[in-house]
């Protein structure tokens, strides 16, 4: 019996991890958009042409002081944006976290395969301290923060007048409070 059980939950893995990363996402196919994963599309589509990165307050109920950046255009994961579109969303959301957290703010972005939505995000929240390891670059401008390899996410925060990126993670907005 385990020896049957083993793979019918491999498949199931599979097709549920594939549920995330295939989205159907289409904006030129409204009947597509409507689907729980493409919300953040949606609102994407409701923002000016002009608009580069938008935030959104996060709306799940469990993450009250937290909020996402997102850029106008529509990429599924941080490596579809070019150097400039990934400057211009990690511009935007660490001034909007300076804003909201001061020096003790954190940015999260999840790996692709872990995350619900199509639109690629990132979360902005208070950093919950003590949880910094030994396991970062540093960067010194924004243009140093790393494309995520690999599928993984990263998270960073401040650490003077530098950014402490940490990367090899799935989940990381575990880094921010609650």
């Amino acid at each position: 019996m385990q020896r049957f059980l083993i793979p019918v939950v491999l498949l199931a893995v599979a097709v549920l991890r594939a549920d995330l990363v295939n989205c159907a996402c289409d904006v030129a196919r409204p009947e597509t958009m409507e689907a729980r994963s493409c919300s953040l599309c949606r609102e994407a589509e409701k923002q000016n042409a002009d608009v580069k990165v938008f935030f959104l307050k996060d709306a799940n109920p469990s993450k009250p002081g937290r909020w996402l950046a997102l850029p106008r255009i529509h990429p599924r994961s941080m490596d579809q944006l070019n150097n400039e579109q990934r400057a211009e969303l990690w511009s935007a959301a660490i001034a909007k976290a300076k804003s909201l957290f001061d020096d003790q703010w954190a940015i999260a972005y999840n790996a692709p395969s872990v995350q619900t939505q199509c639109h690629v995000h990132v979360h902005i929240g208070k950093l919950i301290p003590g949880v910094e390891t030994s396991q970062f670059i540093t960067a010194t401008k924004i243009e140093d923060i790393p494309v995520p390899a690999g599928g993984e996410g990263l998270w960073i925060h401040p650490q003077g007048n530098l950014f402490h990126v940490h990367s090899g993670e799935q989940i990381t907005e575990t880094v921010l409070e609650r």
